[in-house]
């Protein structure tokens, strides 16, 4: 998963967009003075979670597996981690390339 990188031109801001993004059910991973590292874990669509069970259960077992495949990559791999900085560029000195709110939220809310 892209990591997703929101600015803030102070602590005030960077606490702000953190706050933000915690009434939409992100969590914080990390911080410290410069940045405020965040996750929203996705489990997947439940509709189609429960649609591959009820299929699986009634006619065709393996598709669990397949299920369950689903959910963890939605928990591991399709979960967006937003980092919230100060800073501008990175340790190599090349700019950041920032994200913006409508992006974080959408990725955060995708079904797949």
């Amino acid at each position: 998963m892209k990591l997703l990188i929101l600015p803030a031109d102070s602590c005030d801001e960077m606490n702000r967009i953190s706050e933000e993004l915690s009434e939409k059910k992100f969590k914080i991973i990390d911080q410290e003075d410069n940045f405020i590292l965040m996750i929203k874990r996705r489990y997947g669509n439940i509709l189609i979670q429960v649609i591959c069970l009820l299929v699986a259960l009634t006619f065709f077992w393996p598709l669990i597996i397949v299920n369950l495949g689903y959910f963890t990559y939605s928990y591991l791999w399709a979960s967006p981690h937003v980092l919230i900085t100060t800073e501008k560029v990175s340790e190599e000195g090349e700019p950041l390339e920032f994200s913006n709110m409508d992006e974080v939220l959408n990725k955060a809310n995708a079904i797949l």
